[in-house]
């Protein structure tokens, strides 16, 4: 096959996605592929190009882009809001939870999450337990409060610390302990969200 072409084998691995979803984002139009014979070919410079325009716009020299107030979320798309002090773990979420057509907003720290949880209703908080500042327990707590059947999960750092616990107390959907896998992300957050 001709340099820079990815088989179908090849952008799952990639991408870190199950053959399902690929196979939506094909048929949505979403990923560029081409058909050859019975098989699907990606051309890689494509695919870069598609998860770039996937990652959230920031404005420059500000770590936190300004919360969308349009409509809930693109053709009921599912709404969510990844709340994490480490930029690669909030941008590798984005990308898993874009390749899986949800609509993803970021806060680097408990006191964004909570500004934006006050503005738009979200269908699912994805949390760091241990941030500085205003933690993890604090945003599940006014999350919960502003919206009583918000699913939550929480990512943490520690697998048997005392507020992991108190988390799973407050009825969490999910838990994730660094490092996770994007398929395991995945799988959490369909789970939490029923589908």
């Amino acid at each position: 096959m001709e340099e820079g072409f990815l088989t179908t084998e090849e952008v799952l691995d990639y991408l870190q996605v199950n053959l399902r979803t690929v196979y939506r984002l094909i048929k949505a139009g979403k990923i560029p592929a081409v058909r050859v014979g019975r098989q699907w070919r990606f051309r890689k410079r494509d695919i870069d190009a598609w998860l770039e325009s996937q990652r959230p716009r920031t404005t420059r020299g500000n770590t936190t882009a300004a919360p969308r107030t349009a409509p809930a979320a693109a053709a009921g798309r599912p709404r969510v809001l990844v709340v994490d002090d480490e930029a690669t773990i909030r941008d590798l979420l984005s990308k898993t939870l874009a390749l899986a057509e949800y609509d993803v907003d970021l806060a680097p720290e408990g006191r964004t999450a909570l500004e934006r949880l006050r503005i738009i209703p979200y269908d699912l908080l994805i949390t760091d337990l241990k941030m500085p500042g205003v933690d993890g327990l604090a945003v599940i707590r006014e999350a919960r409060r502003l919206k009583a059947d918000i699913p939550v999960i929480i990512i943490t750092g520690f697998s048997t610390e005392a507020s992991a616990i108190e988390a799973v107390n407050l009825g969490v959907s999910g838990y994730l302990t660094k490092p996770f896998r994007v398929p395991r992300v995945l799988a959490v957050a369909a789970k939490a969200l029923g589908e």
